[in-house]
């Protein structure tokens, strides 16, 4: 499997997905900081990948991505952004909407 597929089937499988330098509970940056932060207020569970324990998905997904920059927050296989866009949204209230929105559409497909 390329690292270009194993970045899509993640993306796939995983409908809140977060791309980060770090984890949530020990981001290494203070923009991954933020944004984990932001999702996590949101009272959802979501996935990560802590990019820096996979260079490869780090080198290959701002190509794919075509976002030059991490963190990156996926939703339901789109990006909405890096960390200013997500506490953007989470200032306005609009990311613990869609969050809220997609993880109990999430629970109903699981019932």
């Amino acid at each position: 499997m390329s690292v270009i597929d194993t970045i899509k089937e993640q993306i796939e499988k995983n409908p809140i997905l977060l791309y980060m330098k770090g984890t949530p509970r020990f981001p290494q940056c203070g923009f991954s900081s933020r944004a984990s932060e932001a999702v996590m207020n949101c009272g959802e569970r979501f996935a990560f990948v802590n990019i820096l324990e996979n260079p490869e998905i780090r080198a290959e997904l701002p190509k794919y991505a075509n976002w030059p920059t991490f963190p990156q927050l996926w939703v339901q296989g789109e990006l909405v952004g890096g960390c200013d866009i997500i506490c953007e949204m989470a200032a306005s209230g609009e990311l613990e909407t869609l969050i809220k929105q997609v993880a109990a559409e999430q629970g109903a497909d699981e019932a």
